[in-house]
């Protein structure tokens, strides 16, 4: 199962840290893959859930280990044009990223998809057939899923 950490967290959420590039290569150095939210302002890559705060370049996102949540179009579209693994949603259960995975919200799944668990009670979906999960804890599951 893959696993990969929901904005850089590694042991539980930290939302001050979330998407700033040192805690996302923190994760990436562990061997974690990781899922960031992208945003594409006046010519610039910028990290940040609900706004962009992190300016970022081309290179830092076509890591293998990203997952990059395009958080407006001009990010999804650069992104797309640039050949960076990324995907888009908003209210849809679940989307394909750009290598064609499927990636699900919590408590959804489709089997050989991502899907996201920020809470316990998402965790029995979770792991039915799917690919990989999302998660604030990867370290934690890394121990029990991949031991």
């Amino acid at each position: 199962m893959k696993i990969i950490s929901h904005r850089g967290n590694l042991q539980g959420r930290i939302p001050e840290r979330e998407n700033h590039p040192s805690y996302i290569v923190e994760a990436v150095n562990l061997g974690i893959d990781v899922e960031i939210d992208v945003w594409y302002v006046d010519g610039e890559f910028y990290l940040g859930h609900d706004e962009p705060m992190h300016k970022v370049d081309l290179q830092f996102l076509m890591q293998p280990a990203m997952w990059c949540h395009a958080k407006n179009s001009d990010a999804l579209r650069r992104m797309l044009e640039s050949g960076v693994h990324c995907f888009w949603h908003e209210n849809d259960c679940y989307t394909l990223t750009s290598k064609g995975i499927p990636w699900c919200i919590p408590a959804k799944w489709i089997a050989g998809g991502i899907t996201v668990v920020l809470s316990p009670k998402d965790l029995g979906v979770a792991i039915k057939d799917c690919l990989g999960v999302c998660v604030d804890n990867p370290l934690e599951w890394k121990e029990i899923y991949q031991s």
